[in-house]
């Protein structure tokens, strides 16, 4: 499902429409462009959104993401080749967060990939990236002999995230094997000749929880199904883009084209768990693309890292906002993220500085022509769930 409308030029441009649009228009969400869909970024207030998703549970409409399947006898060589974390050491119910990166170790786009069999394979990515990658992927395939299946299903099927501290409970009213996955596990339920579902714990928010991938006909009926089991309204609530972003920055997770871009590597933004620098050669001959230019920054050292910042007073910093020395003399780095800190009561942000000058504690001055506020560096993340 798609929709029209123009951009700030006056062009013309057709918004993709999740399974979920009637959802969100019926509870009053506020509708805007976003990375080529037609989401919510709000319902009513972001900070109430928040608070709700730190206190009880949260419902968010991820369908936005890229969902890849590969099938076939070479897909997991291939990812292999394509992903910084490793994939042949993976079990059946395992999501991994990895990094697509490009020769020179920059980061193409951020990725989990989940493994059904030694044969098949799902990546979700960033909704601003899946074209970027399908045609970075059919350029690599052509190149060799590697024999897989590519299917994009991002809009055969939707996803949907349950994110807060009462989720798992209130998955336990229904379903025992759901509560008990581990961190980064998933389950698939079938429901014979209709339907899959993919059932994973994993969130962005910071906050323990679940997300699923199911088929887009279905989607409207899974939600009603699920809040209609909701005896208490306040457990569980619609919540937008906007919280999701707020919720993301306190807890430390990086977001693609912020912290993590093509010319930004993941040492430097501080995912080493998620790079495998020794890939074994049984997984990939000759390294993943990016390896080596990855093993001469980790040996040498990034030039920059990604810390986080505590503002005086209450003003947020913006991306791309200058970092400046104490004195405001020099320049030392660059904002790629901030907000006010609902949950912490403060305003926070992450960025990029010189790495002789990222410990905790060092001060430093924000902008001064557009912000002119001290900072001083934490450690990231700012908020960590009971």
């Amino acid at each position: 499902m798609s929709t029209s409308t123009t951009s700030s030029t006056g062009e013309p441009v057709t918004l993709l429409r999740t399974p979920f649009h009637d959802f969100h228009v019926n509870h009053g969400g506020k509708m805007v462009p976003f990375a080529g869909w037609e989401m919510p970024i709000r319902y009513g207030s972001i900070i109430e959104e928040h608070h709700q998703v730190r206190r009880s549970g949260g419902l968010f409409d991820v369908s936005h993401m890229g969902r890849l399947r590969f099938t076939g006898r070479d897909a997991r060589k291939f990812l292999d080749l394509i992903c910084t974390r490793q994939i042949i050491d993976m079990q059946d119910g395992m999501c991994r967060y990895s990094l697509v990166c490009n020769e020179k170790g920059g980061c193409r786009d951020d990725v989990l990939v989940y493994r059904l069999s030694d044969s098949e394979y799902i990546m979700v990515c960033n909704a601003s990236n899946r074209l970027k990658l399908l045609a970075h992927f059919d350029e690599i395939r052509g190149g060799g002999d590697m024999k897989f299946k590519l299917v994009d299903e991002t809009e055969s099927t939707a996803m949907v995230a349950l994110q807060g501290p009462k989720v798992m409970g209130l998955i336990a009213g229904f379903s025992s094997e759901i509560p008990a996955l581990k961190r980064y596990r998933f389950t698939v339920k079938k429901i014979p000749f209709i339907a899959e579902f993919i059932i994973s714990r994993t969130g962005y928010t910071g906050e323990d929880g679940v997300e699923a991938i199911l088929p887009a006909k279905f989607a409207d009926r899974a939600v009603d199904m699920l809040l209609k089991n909701v005896t208490d309204p306040t457990l569980i609530k619609p919540a937008g883009l906007g919280a999701r972003d707020s919720l993301r920055l306190e807890a430390g997770m990086p977001l693609y084209g912020h912290e993590i871009e093509e010319h930004l590597d993941p040492i430097a933004a501080g995912l080493n768990f998620a790079v495998k620098l020794d890939k074994s050669e049984d997984a990939v001959p000759g390294g993943f693309i990016g390896q080596a230019a990855l093993q001469r920054i980790a040996r040498e050292g990034p030039e920059r890292k990604l810390v986080g910042f505590v503002l005086e007073g209450k003003r947020a910093a913006r991306q791309n906002m200058r970092i400046m020395s104490q004195d405001g003399g020099r320049e030392v780095g660059f904002v790629t993220s901030g907000c006010w800190s609902p949950t912490l009561e403060k305003s926070i942000a992450m960025g990029y500085v010189e790495s002789p000058l990222s410990a905790p504690g060092n001060a430093v001055l924000i902008d001064p022509e557009k912000l002119n506020v001290p900072a001083a560096m934490c450690p990231l993340p700012f908020y960590k769930s009971a």
